[in-house]
């Protein structure tokens, strides 16, 4: 295609010169009044003139070609983690190792463009030899190099770091990414020292008050046989708990469980202590501590009622299942004794009662903000029930009973229940209902209706309704005890019935958070090299998000320290970056105002201490091996780091790339070429001006 078109563009040229020619021919055959040297170039520059304008008509194209050199870029890496600072081997001169490193770079800079990195726990440009990362990511260096460095012509890779990588992946899988040799410099000591160290230590971070939690303590000995040590756990600097360890082999691991039991809300520091040996490495990896916030999740459930009944066991039992949930049960006169503020649900079984005997506990229930779940039955007062909420009416009531069975509502989410759930109840046996007419004055979450033989009505038996977000919940029946026995008597398990009074349970008593001032730390526990960030959120009487007052913030560390900040404005909310703390636990406390009015709003979090580099004190230089010889590279120890650069530049595959760019312009563009056809023609027009031949 490219010839065809070369060839017919030459013949296009070939026709356009044909014209110009025959053009100046017709115009200057006969004239015998020039001179003939003068004939002559006007009948050239009319040539010329004629010619490009009719080739000017084909929109002919220019090519242009640029050649641009790209040197070998080598890329440096030096590992900046506390492994390669604290590990040193014998005879190992670190100023003279940054030295030649140094030299290195400079050698190399002669004929590549060189490019130096450190890395640790992050990475960063040029050389750091402080040694102060506290995690080893060597994955992020060359992911930074693949990022940074592609379709460039990435000629070789030096790698200077003692093998331990303790963050992101593998490197072993990214060098074939970058697909450039790895030069390894084996820093760090690969001959095992006696050592015994914590290299793990397994945890829930959140268990619930009064329950007993395991820890798994991972424990790890080096050239250590036939030693004795112990492993002590410390609660808040209090020793809760001590095992004896007896090492035996030179490479030893043990998992060892230690039983806890969380006796204190909020967050509890433990430290797991190892003891030393003789002659250890280093004692900075036999210990570590861990935060575990302890918190109360048990839901306190108050059953009241005028007189015993077997629906109350059923209650009991299925709210007891769960072990975050803690039922009471309150009869006849115990209610006057009882504080219903303590409680988080109240169940009004039956009550108000006929008799009409727990109306001072009712007007206190009354009064309080709780949920509250209504169960009506034959010793209901129906008209107290009436007065004592406006949610729900039951007109016409006359005293009499009638049988209701459950059909499941197909509208219902406030909470889950398996196709399994809703099939066993639909066999249930009915429930004893106060005969009227039932009346919402609100929007109801309905989980049952009521089914009178086999004829279904609109009708609820079960349902939820909500007022100014406070819950509340409504079985218009009694006969749960029914409902177990149906259950047995299919022979299916229990959970059906349990399940549905336990969701029951869990959906009212389910607080809605309706502070107008909140402010909460990202998460709970941060690592100490990661920043703390927190988010804040302030509301107007509307309910609507504001960020105009200003918003401050003072952290506290457990020693005593304390940090003050003020929050940054985002589009609807505040947002605070505090940077990176020592590792302890902090507690917070974020103040603002609005409207005349103060706010306040408090938490806690904790900052757990990173302990990887001291865990494993053995460089891998065989991985450093693996590295350099699947990447076609070499591995070096650091008295020999020079001899890079010869490596380097006796590889043939390492040399500058050359790209052509090849451009094409339509002639058109070239506006020199306008101002040459307008000069022809003005000084040809002006010879034959003088001439007298105009």
């Amino acid at each position: 295609m490219n010839s065809f078109f070369a060839g017919t563009s030459i013949l296009y040229f070939l026709g356009c010169l044909a014209l110009g020619i025959l053009y100046a021919w017709l115009l200057y055959r006969g004239n015998k009044n020039l001179d003939k040297k003068l004939q002559f170039a006007l009948t050239a520059a009319r040539i010329f003139a004629v010619t490009a304008i009719a080739w000017l008509l084909f929109a002919p194209l220019i090519k242009t070609l640029n050649y641009t050199l790209d040197k070998p870029v080598i890329i440096i890496g030096q590992d900046n983690s506390l492994s390669v600072g604290q590990i040193r081997p014998a005879g190992f001169n670190q100023k003279l190792y940054e030295q030649n490193l140094k030299a290195l770079q400079d050698k190399l800079s002669d004929k590549y463009e060189v490019k130096t990195y450190s890395f640790g726990d992050s990475v960063s440009n040029g050389f750091d030899f402080k040694n102060q990362g506290k995690l080893t990511d060597a994955s992020a260096f060359f992911q930074k190099i693949r990022d940074e460095y592609t379709n460039r012509n990435v000629g070789a890779v030096v790698l200077a770091t003692d093998g331990i990588f303790n963050h992101g992946g593998n490197p072993l899988y990214n060098i074939n990414q970058i697909n450039a040799p790895v030069y390894s410099i084996a820093l760090g000591d690969s001959v095992p020292k006696r050592d015994v160290l914590i290299s793990n230590v397994n945890y829930n971070d959140i268990v619930y008050l009064d329950d007993d939690f395991t820890v798994e303590v991972q424990v790890q000995a080096f050239q250590s046989d036939k030693e004795n040590t112990a492993l002590t756990i410390s609660k808040n600097g209090a020793k809760v708990g001590q095992q004896n360890i007896t090492i035996n082999g030179n490479s030893f691991l043990k998992t060892i469980p230690v039983k806890l039991h969380a006796n204190k809300i909020g967050v509890q520091k433990y430290s797991v202590q190892l003891g030393t040996v003789p002659n250890e490495i280093t004692t900075k990896n036999n210990s570590q501590t861990f935060y575990v916030e302890v918190i109360d999740g048990r839901q306190k459930v108050l059953l009241a009622a005028a007189a015993p009944h077997p629906d109350l066991g059923v209650l009991r039992e299925a709210i007891t299942l769960n072990k975050h949930y803690e039922a009471k049960l309150a009869l006849a006169d115990e209610l006057n004794a009882i504080d219903p503020s303590k409680f988080d649900l109240i169940v009004l079984y039956q009550l108000p009662d006929v008799q009409n005997l727990s109306a001072s506990f009712l007007q206190r229930v009354k009064t309080l903000k709780k949920p509250v779940w209504y169960i009506l039955g034959a010793q209901s007062n129906v008209n107290a029930f009436n007065q004592l909420q406006n949610q729900v009416n039951l007109s016409s009531a006359n005293g009499s009973i009638q049988e209701v069975y459950p059909a499941f509502a197909n509208n219902f989410t406030s909470f889950k229940l398996s196709e399994e759930n809703k099939k066993q109840v639909s066999t249930f046996d009915p429930l004893l209902m106060p005969f009227g007419r039932l009346t919402l004055n609100a929007s109801a979450s309905i989980i049952f209706n009521q089914r009178i033989g086999k004829v279904s009505t609109q009708q609820p038996l079960l349902f939820f309704t909500s007022e100014n977000g406070l819950k509340a919940g409504y079985l218009m029946g009694e006969g749960l005890w029914r409902w177990k026995l149906s259950v047995a008597e299919n022979e299916t398990e229990q959970s059906s019935l349990n399940n549905l009074i336990a969701n029951t349970v869990q959906y009212l008593s389910v607080k809605d958070d309706k502070r107008r001032f909140k402010v909460f730390a990202s998460k709970s526990a941060f690592d100490e090299n990661e920043n703390i960030q927190f988010n804040a959120t302030l509301y107007n009487e509307s309910y609507q998000p504001v960020n105009q007052p200003e918003v401050s913030l003072q952290v506290k560390s457990d020693a005593g320290k304390i940090f003050n900040y003020v929050f940054s404005r985002t589009e609807n909310a505040y947002q605070l970056d505090a940077g990176p703390m020592p590792a302890g636990n902090y507690s917070y406390l974020a103040n603002t105002s609005l409207g005349g009015q103060k706010f306040s709003a408090a938490g806690s979090f904790y900052v757990n201490a990173l302990i990887a580099e001291y865990q494993q004190t053995t460089a891998n230089h065989q991985l450093l091996n693996t590295i350099s010889k699947q990447s076609n590279g070499k591995l070096f120890m650091p008295a020999d780091l020079l001899k890079i650069a010869d490596e380097i530049l006796k590889n043939e595959n390492i040399k500058t790339i050359s790209y052509e760019d090849r451009k094409y312009d339509d002639l058109i563009n070239f506006k020199w070429l306008f101002a040459f056809i307008v000069a022809l023609l003005s000084i040809e027009w002006f010879l034959r001006k003088r001439n007298g031949e105009l």
